[in-house]
Formats: structure tokens, sequence, C-alpha cells
């Protein structure tokens, strides 16, 4: 099973996240440094929630059916 990556750079407030969390808004819509469209569960981000919100550079991992199979910070 292969596994692919996209790369994106999120900035998130915490307000934002806020409302992510709690629910109101379920999905992240974001654009890969190579100009893809990708969705993902905001929860997959929980670990990344600083008092700034969420601020950084992410690898997103999937596998060939485009299933999430986990996400890195990599700045």
């Amino acid at each position: 099973m292969a596994v692919r990556d996209l790369i994106v750079n999120l900035m998130i407030s915490p307000d934002e996240y806020q409302r992510l969390y709690q629910g109101a808004v379920r999905d992240v819509l974001a654009t890969s440094v190579d100009g893809r469209r990708v969705r993902f569960p905001a929860m997959i981000l929980r670990p990344f929630v600083t008092h700034v919100g969420i601020r950084g550079r992410f690898r997103i991992l999937f596998d060939e059916n485009h299933r999430f199979q986990g996400i890195e910070k990599i700045d």
C-alpha cells in the first residue's frame, strides 16, 4: 500500500479553531503548496493547537484510496 502526502501551510486563529472544535465546522479546506485543494477533518489538528491557534507547515499522509493515515508538523 503506497502512502502519499500533501504539504499545507496553515494559519488558523484560536477563535477559528474554537468553531472547529465545537463542531460548528467539521472540515478544514486548504490549498497544498502544489496548488491542490484538500479537505480534511478538523479533529486531526488537535495535537497542534497552541495559544496562537494552529500555525505552520504540515504533511498530511494518506493512502491510495485517499484515506487519512497521519499528519506531522514539518516546521
